[in-house]
């Protein structure tokens, strides 16, 4: 399988405060791969680094490397090209306040993007890939706050998709919203595997278990085990503590 992310050595300290220890592993194309792991255990800002957003955090300080095929992802200076490539979807929804389309088109506009028919097209196609388009295509000049948590998180998604992003990360994009608006978003990332790399960072181990190609367990910054689904949620494991995790008796 073609390797899409290589991460190398990575170590990652906020304030002197080691949060992942010296990682190294590798993100496949057009797989989904889910991570797992208790709170504070370096999930998050693992995908912080994915797109450098390590970049804006005072006293951040990364070591090692990200290959995105093949090509460190700190050859350049501007990481806004980066984070087109790389998109992220946040744990909380967060419509903009502005219009639904404009929730969608903001970014491409401000990449210079102005042709109209295009900007159309790109609202409707990533709002159908993200499962809203039923739901909002009468009002799409309507104010995206007004959406139901739901419904944000959905457009949060479409947003990341207007980029046309080779690897969307997603940051426990079912925290805030019901189990069937989740399952919704399921079968959205599963379509959405088709087209793109996913990284899925959750605490809802069935959630992983449905998911994920591969899973990986983290704990204080390190990755105890990554392998494929059928081999981690069977018992086929390298660490107990990845096991007692599964089984719920920490975390």
């Amino acid at each position: 399988m073609k390797k899409k992310l290589q991460i190398k050595n990575l170590s990652v300290s906020y304030f002197d405060k080691k949060v992942i220890d010296n990682i190294s592993f590798d993100v496949f194309d057009h797989e989904i791969l889910a991570i797992i792991g208790p709170a504070n255990s370096g999930k998050s800002s693992l995908l912080k680094c994915l797109n450098r957003m390590t970049d804006f955090i005072p006293k951040a300080k990364v070591t090692g490397d990200i290959l995105l095929d093949g090509e460190t992802i700190y050859k350049d200076q501007d990481s806004t090209q980066l984070r087109r490539r790389i998109g992220m979807v946040n744990p909380l929804p967060v419509g903009l306040p502005m219009s639904i389309k404009d929730n969608v088109s903001y970014a491409p506009r401000m990449a210079g993007i102005n042709d109209k028919r295009y900007l159309e097209d790109l609202t409707e196609d990533c709002l159908r890939k993200a499962a809203l388009w039923d739901e909002v295509k009468d009002r799409l000049d309507g104010l995206a706050t007004k959406l139901s948590g739901g419904q944000q998180q959905r457009l949060t998604i479409a947003r990341a998709l207007s980029h046309r992003p080779e690897v969307l990360c997603l940051d426990e994009f079912s925290i805030a919203i019901d189990p069937v608006t989740t399952m919704k978003i399921e079968e959205v990332i599963k379509d959405l595997k088709k087209s793109m790399t996913i990284i899925l960072v959750t605490n809802v181990i069935k959630q992983a278990k449905r998911l994920g190609d591969r899973t990986a367990m983290m704990l204080h910054g390190d990755i105890l085990d990554l392998d494929i689904n059928q081999n981690i949620f069977n018992g086929k494991i390298k660490n107990q503590k990845t096991q007692d995790y599964i089984e719920g008796i920490f975390g």
